[in-house]
């Protein structure tokens, strides 16, 4: 077992409660997905889980042993932890950037080693930002930058990765490339709990997924028995279609809406008579 919570609470001075009672484990080279709707919770949570948070109540045990115990240093060499968002202002490139993931592994003063300089230029090419290796991190996209961070993050060697919202500023391609990544990465034993707005991310790569509502988890075990339409309507307010493609194998979501379909007549004869709009996707920017 990697990591453990044991009745997690939190509250921020002066504020309501943020969570409260929360308790899962999680084992080596397992994947746990937090599902739940803005303004719940899930980044505090896992702000706990860095140890960048202190909990009011509960505890959570790294490796067997109570986190408030362990040393900071030690816990990033870990714990690899990748924010929402981040601000840069100092134009480091994007290679100096990942190598700072090496800092936990590297005495005082010292100057980081021909190896970390290999393992950061190995996790640049796993995320696939080679090509901008030595622009300034500060003016590369937003999904660049996302995933120059990942990059950082696995440059520390953690044995658990912690992802809030990873896929949130990138485009489609990218999302599903991260995703890809997060399943090598689990076959070589990295544990990772990650965060997210999407609920076939919970079908396409975790062990286990939580839904969290109102201050605690609503429901927490296995996909196909966490995410249904029920408690995904629960959640979201929303209805949701859950079925079975052959095409790709798995579960898929499909919401529902209100209205008809916006798309060209003569290609679709029952929609007929609504207008027809062009939806531009794109990369960078």
């Amino acid at each position: 077992m990697i990591l453990e919570v044991v009745d997690a609470g939190f509250t921020y001075p002066g504020g309501s409660s943020i969570f409260s009672d929360i308790s899962f484990s999680i084992q080596t080279g397992e994947v746990l997905c937090i599902l739940g709707p803005n303004g719940i919770g899930k980044s505090t949570l896992i702000r706990c889980l860095a140890n960048l948070n202190r909990l009011c109540s509960g505890s959570i045990h790294l490796c067997g042993k109570d986190m408030v115990k362990i040393k900071p240093v030690d816990i990033a060499r870990k714990i690899g932890y990748v924010p929402q968002a981040h601000e840069i202002v100092f134009p480091f490139s994007v290679r100096d950037f990942v190598l700072m993931g090496r800092a936990p592994h590297l005495p005082a003063f010292s100057s980081p080693g021909k190896e970390d300089y290999r393992k950061a230029e190995e996790k640049i090419d796993l995320v696939g930002i080679r090509k901008i290796a030595e622009n300034p991190v500060n003016e590369i996209s937003g999904g660049e930058y996302q995933l120059a961070v990942i990059a950082r993050a696995l440059t520390q060697d953690p044995s658990l990765l912690l992802l809030d919202e990873p896929t949130s500023h990138l485009d489609f391609g990218n999302q599903i490339r991260v995703l890809e990544i997060i399943d090598k990465l689990v076959e070589t034993g990295l544990s990772v709990i990650m965060s997210s707005h999407f609920p076939d991310h919970a079908f396409l790569s975790s062990n286990n997924v939580a839904i969290m509502q109102y201050g605690s988890f609503m429901a927490y075990g296995l996909a196909e028995d966490v995410v249904t339409e029920e408690n995904l309507r629960k959640t979201y307010g929303v209805d949701v279609s859950i079925t079975y493609s052959p095409d790709v194998g798995r579960h898929v979501c499909v919401p529902h809406r209100s209205g008809t379909c916006r798309c060209h007549e003569k290609e679709h004869p029952p929609c007929r008579g609504t207008p027809a709009v062009t939806v531009i996707a794109g990369g960078r920017g």
